[in-house]
């Protein structure tokens, strides 16, 4: 093992594969589906069953990783060799995942790095693969955080909705906006803003919002590379039309690299509910 090792938790939303690859550590957050705690992943929680759930109205609730957890963690990477670990997590905003990780990192026998990447899903998951290329060439564990956080605060989380009702029940938007969304039968467009669910737009069909997140996106890319990707929670025809119109339209942006498509794992999709769409802009380092 590396003198510096990288653990994240499962909301980064990265395959098995890469991580293996890469050597970074993945710790799981939990998914309650009513009385069943399951962990996030193949083997527990996935976003089919958070779908299913929520469409019957099942009890769906997710909590964060114990300190003691992530405690454990780290002191297997310390058993296994390594000397520093950059811990980079969702945002300290939206979960307990990050201040769990600030105890944790507290009483460890190793320096422990925690970063909030105040962002979600796949825009998490690139800023730890920004961290694991500087390590890969030959990088310190604080040049490895400081990558975390610059493309994390570069990136662009844009998604839509079919309603805020999710979001409410999970206390990730107020109440209000969640009523006067479901009132003006508006289709809400939303970003991850300062570490936070926020309004970007609203109008008033499905199909405006689809068009209007595919404009978003592009503005968002501007002139530079970048990776793409396109979540979705139980929406695959929509986001793999949405994967065709960007790759199309970002060729220059993407130079030939593919656009990710995936479906937002179970305990994003929980807060979001199905039908959302979402696409992150992250420009490269």
């Amino acid at each position: 093992m590396s003198p510096a090792v990288i653990v994240t938790d499962s909301t980064a939303t990265l395959s098995e594969a890469t991580a293996a690859e890469r050597g970074i550590v993945v710790v799981p957050l939990q998914v309650v589906i009513g009385a069943n705690v399951y962990d996030e992943g193949a083997e527990g929680a996935t976003p089919e069953m958070v779908a299913a759930a929520l469409r019957e109205w099942t009890p769906v609730s997710t909590s964060r990783p114990t300190p003691a957890a992530l405690a454990e963690v780290y002191e297997q990477a310390a058993r296994d060799g390594a000397t520093e670990v950059v811990s980079v997590h969702l945002s300290g905003e939206m979960s307990g995942t990050f201040e769990s990780a600030q105890l944790a990192a507290r009483e460890a026998s190793i320096r422990v790095i925690p970063v909030d990447s105040r962002q979600v899903g796949v825009a998490t998951g690139f800023a730890v693969l920004a961290a694991s290329d500087v390590l890969a060439a030959g990088g310190t564990a604080d040049e490895a955080a400081a990558a975390a956080r610059e493309r994390a605060a570069a990136s662009s989380s844009l998604f839509y909705v079919d309603t805020l009702d999710y979001l409410r029940r999970g206390g990730r938007i107020g109440a209000a906006a969640a009523i006067v969304g479901g009132a003006l039968s508006v289709k809400p467009l939303l970003q991850i803003q300062d570490g936070r669910v926020a309004s970007l737009e609203k109008v008033r069909t499905t199909a405006r919002a689809l068009s209007r997140l595919e404009e978003l996106a592009v503005q968002a890319a501007g002139d530079r590379q970048i990776d793409l990707c396109v979540a979705h929670l139980a929406s695959p025809e929509r986001a793999e039309q949405l994967t065709g119109r960007l790759t199309e339209r970002l060729a220059d942006n993407l130079e030939g690299r593919a656009v990710w498509c995936a479906e937002l794992g179970a305990v994003l999709g929980a807060h979001v509910g199905p039908g959302m769409l979402a696409v992150c802009v992250a420009p490269r380092l």
